[in-house]
């Protein structure tokens, strides 16, 4: 005699732990769920008067310029209309086929399904014609300031993305395929990573980008040989080991930015740029920022530069025994290394022989996609968060700049976790993506106040610091600026005019291909994205560029030609430490982890 359990099919089987399963994970979801921040209204999105403004604009439109609305409206009706019928002529013939298809090319509806069902391919069609009326509405205000018109479109852009029929299971052709071709698998599967990525932040939804699994700072990733060599509560000093006999005489300082951190610059041996540079011959310590909690509230950018910059050159000194050295500032590290080089020449201080600046933004007059989030509405919002946590929690910063990017770093990733059951992808980048840092309170709003809105440092009465009234003008050190073709993050429109205003009389400007992080990290050996370079530092941006030199491969060569020339002779290699700084313990540190 055999059981009813011994008589179910495999399927049934199968079936039966997936309901159970489905039970389980609902219940963790609701409780995960329950464990939700409430968040201020005020950082989830703009505020009430940029509707208001909208509105109104739309109202004066309409009133002074019906003919205009009434265009467009008409325009996007006939397409919809048109595409209907044509649905319909096709189902008569009775082929179950999709019309002809006028769309653009998207990543998003690349497979078959979008092309050829007719449902699908119907829904895709009539959102992508009703996203084009809403975004030609917006473009079309002409009683609207340029810089809310740019946030309205920002936003619009959101919800139209948002809304893609790609991002909802009924919707998705290949989500469901997927589900019927593995009996419901994947939405159980997918269901568990929801319920996974709930869990893990606290009731936030936060995508993970990437296999947390697939790395281990300081084994696999962040790995370069090198020792601690000094610590305070600010930093940890990482002093490399060498790769050659001799070294050029003058040690390089990196400053990575502390809204992630450092070691992007060393991710796998084969992309790192901290290893490629030690390899070409230099001595090499890199600054490992504390991850700040609530006890960090009162840190300000004047503690930054005196506790951080000065400290990190004086140890470097001193273990170098040199009297100068170099020094590269990447992103918000760099925007501070200009503003410690303005206060070093007010003190009289030459320990910077030369600047390298990747990706910095110094001039905040034209603020680029990232300037949607510092009007006053945002700001007054965060100002109010720190205020009574102290800090800037890390989870803020990083939503914000997948915003920037939201169909590859929150639909996408989404769609493959959560609808098809997939497993985050082994991706050194993106696991680093996912390990931001937090900002103490006073620097971060010190920071969006007197540099990001008044910008006080390029285009105001200067920016107060230390007793001192810093200028662009200040900075006259030799220097070498990198940026990025399409960063989104750091225009490289802006961060040339910021290169422009600096009082250094010698200036090298690299613009790469590519965004904020490939085109830095573009290790030779990609042979991946190019560079243009142009000496003729007096041109507008665009003119710059029209008349630039365009490279193949990476700039890293041209510049550690730039650097030799202000590195000095060859001297043996130092390891690191000395006598006054023995090692701490081995790189990447405590700090980062």
């Amino acid at each position: 005699m055999t059981t009813d359990h011994e008589t179910e099919t495999p399927d049934q089987e199968t079936l039966a732990a997936n309901l159970a399963k489905i039970e389980s994970l609902s219940q963790r979801l609701v409780a995960a769920l329950s464990k939700q921040r409430q968040i201020d209204p005020a950082l989830q999105g703009p505020g009430k008067e940029l509707y208001l403004k909208a509105t109104s604009a739309y109202v004066t439109e309409a009133m002074r310029n019906p003919a205009k609305v009434f265009e467009h409206q008409v325009d996007f009706w006939g397409k919809a209309l048109k595409h209907y019928i044509e649905a319909q002529q096709v189902l008569t013939t009775g082929k179950l086929r999709a019309p002809e298809d006028h769309t653009a090319p998207d990543r998003r509806f690349a497979g078959e399904l979008w092309q050829t069902h007719p449902y699908f391919n119907f829904i895709k069609q009539q959102y992508l014609m009703t996203g084009e009326a809403l975004s030609n509405a917006v473009a079309g205000l002409d009683y609207l300031d340029t810089r809310d018109k740019a946030r309205l479109s920002y936003f619009t852009r959101q919800i139209i993305d948002m809304m893609s029929p790609a991002n909802y299971l009924a919707t998705n052709p290949e989500a469901l395929q997927k589900a019927v071709d593995t009996e419901g698998q994947s939405l159980v599967d997918g269901l568990e990573n929801l319920v996974r990525d709930l869990e893990a932040n606290g009731g936030d939804l936060v995508v993970t980008l990437a296999d947390k699994d697939a790395f281990t700072v300081g084994e696999n990733i962040g790995a370069s040989r090198g020792e601690v060599v000094f610590r305070n509560r600010m930093f940890e000093l990482i002093q490399y080991s060498p790769s050659t006999e001799n070294v050029h005489r003058t040690p390089l300082l990196i400053f990575p930015p502390w809204i992630n951190k450092f070691y992007i610059l060393d991710l796998k041996p084969k992309n790192s740029f901290i290893k490629w540079v030690v390899d070409q011959g230099y001595t090499v310590f890199v600054v490992s920022w504390v991850n700040p909690d609530a006890s960090y509230a009162d840190v300000g950018i004047d503690t930054y530069i005196e506790e951080g910059y000065f400290t990190a050159i004086q140890q470097v000194k001193a273990i170098s025994g040199e009297e100068k050295i170099n020094a590269i500032g990447y992103c918000i590290a760099g925007t501070t290394l200009a503003l410690a080089l303005a206060l070093m020449k007010k003190r009289g201080d030459r320990s910077i022989r030369s600047a390298t600046f990747f990706t910095t933004l110094t001039d905040f007059s034209d603020q680029g996609e990232i300037g949607v989030f510092l009007d006053d509405d945002f700001v007054d919002g965060i100002e109010e968060e720190v205020k009574r946590e102290g800090v800037l929690d890390s989870f803020f910063m990083s939503r914000t700049f997948s915003f920037l990017r939201s169909n590859d770093l929150i639909y996408a990733p989404a769609i493959r976790s959560y609808m098809m059951g997939e497993a985050p992808p082994a991706f050194d980048l993106l696991y680093w993506n996912g390990d931001s840092t937090n900002l103490p309170a006073r620097m971060a709003v010190e920071y969006l106040r007197g540099l990001c809105q008044r910008d006080e440092f390029a285009n105001g009465e200067g920016f107060g610091l230390l007793n001192e009234t810093l200028s662009l003008r200040d900075v006259d050190v030799p220097l070498c600026a990198i940026a990025c073709e399409t960063d989104h993050i750091a225009a490289w429109k802006s961060s040339f005019r910021g290169i422009q205003k600096m009082g250094s009389r010698q200036k090298t400007f690299i613009l790469s291909q590519s965004g904020h992080i490939a085109g830095i990290v573009n290790p030779p050996s990609k042979k991946k994205y190019g560079h243009y370079t142009n000496e003729d530092m007096q041109l507008a941006p665009e003119e710059w560029q029209g008349s630039a030199e365009f490279h193949a491969g990476t700039w890293w060569p041209r510049w550690e030609a730039w650097l030799k020339r202000r590195s000095g002779a060859l001297v043996p290699a130092r390891e690191p430490g000395d006598s006054t700084h023995p090692p701490l313990g081995p790189a990447p540190g405590d700090y980062v982890r």
